[in-house]
């Protein structure tokens, strides 16, 4: 069982859209999904009771930094994917979801704002590869991109990614209504009507093929070795928010 984290310390990068489009499109093929909402916000949870529950799809809400990784253990024994979705900020949570993690996505919309956020992503798992000797692997998924335009915005961050070495997926999240109004009527985008939402059918395209460049990065049979290291470096992984906010107040 993979479990795959959605994180970027800003807020509004397009973590709870990716992670329930991911999620709901794994469940259309039949995979059993679990979507971890720890957003004190409860998007997750929101869309959920919205919904009519969608088959091979379950929404645990209420997830803290005591009982993540408990869930994560439980849900293992159950579904072939687990996804968290975590609020922005940089907290205990977020380095302890990393740590519990087979891959971190790390959604980016064209503007330096993000980029900032997804550079403290990155420093988190820097600073548990350095000192607790556990390797994430991570990736970056660019969302709301326009489809037809390209700004210098989003140029920038795309060199500044490269310059980094940082892994971005070729599949990005396109700016379609159907992905906002997932959230308005409940729903995934294979129960929307075509009539009703514009561009449907490109969104689906957009998903399906997002969903299998993740699941290429993530087979489903990948499952994090249970060691003793392993348990250790994810109980030192609650301490790495800390380091990385002493280094900022150094630097100011």
């Amino acid at each position: 069982m993979p479990t795959i984290t959605f994180a970027n310390t800003k807020g509004g990068a397009g973590k709870t859209t990716v992670a329930l489009v991911l999620a709901a499109e794994l469940a259309q093929r039949g995979l059993r999904v679990a979507l971890l909402d720890t957003d004190p916000q409860q998007w997750i949870t929101r869309w959920h009771r919205l919904s009519e529950k969608p088959a091979n799809f379950t929404v645990v809400s209420n997830v803290s930094e005591e009982t993540i990784e408990q869930e994560v253990k439980t849900l293992g024994k159950k579904m072939d994917y687990v996804i968290i979705d975590v609020a922005g900020g940089v907290t205990p949570l977020l380095a302890k979801s990393i740590g519990l993690s087979e891959r971190v996505m790390i959604p980016v919309q064209g503007c330096a704002m993000d980029a900032a956020g997804a550079a403290q992503v990155l420093e988190i798992l820097r600073e548990l590869a350095a000192q607790c000797d556990i390797r994430i692997a991570h990736s970056v998924v660019l969302t709301r991109i326009n489809s037809i335009i390209t700004t210098r915005a989003l140029m920038a961050v795309k060199a500044l990614l490269a310059e980094q070495q940082v892994h971005v997926l070729e599949t990005a999240l396109i700016e379609r209504a159907a992905y906002r109004d997932m959230f308005v009527t409940g729903g995934t985008l294979h129960t929307m009507e075509a009539e009703r939402v514009s561009n449907l059918d490109k969104a689906q395209e957009n998903a399906r093929l997002f969903a299998e460049e993740v699941m290429s990065l993530v087979p489903m049979k990948v499952a994090k070795a249970k060691t003793a290291k392993a348990d250790g470096a994810k109980a030192k992984a609650t301490k790495a928010p800390k380091t990385e906010s002493a280094k900022q107040r150094k630097a100011a």
